[in-house]
């Protein structure tokens, strides 16, 4: 890991109408527009999905990280996250996010210490940390 702090950069750009492109070194662009919700296509990412999208795969890349440290075994990390966008004192703000993941382990494997290190992801995992709403985990462990 680089020593601390770290830094990441984003461009990007848009005209008065159409979609959003942003671009960030060595990376494939991402097109984005506003989600249905606010009036746009709900055919492209927008800001909204691609936040939800980072506590999910920051959490996955967290997990495999702490797994890795514990000398965890597993097989597969499927997670699905609902962001609740709510008006809060006129101002619209995430106020939840509900993270739903399912584990699965091999026959044998400790279900309860999948638990817990599914839980210190969560701990660990920077987007979840940096955000100021309720957060929510829901786990399922399964074995093969």
């Amino acid at each position: 890991m680089h020593p601390f702090p770290h830094q990441y950069q984003v461009s990007i750009s848009g005209a008065p109408t159409g979609n959003v492109t942003l671009k960030s070194p060595g990376l494939a662009n991402l097109v984005s527009a506003p989600p249905a919700e606010f009036g746009g296509p709900g055919d492209q990412w927008s800001p909204e999905t691609l936040l939800t999208a980072a506590l999910g795969d920051c959490f996955v890349l967290s997990f495999r990280a702490v797994a890795a440290a514990s000398k965890f075994e597993w097989q597969q990390l499927e997670c699905d996250v609902v962001g609740t966008l709510d008006r809060i004192e006129r101002v619209s703000q995430f106020t939840r996010f509900v993270v739903k993941a399912k584990l699965t382990v091999p026959t044998g494997a400790d279900v309860e210490r999948a638990k817990k290190l599914l839980e210190k992801a969560e701990q660990v995992c920077l987007i979840s940390a940096s955000l100021k709403s309720e957060k929510h985990l829901e786990l399922e462990v399964i074995t093969t």
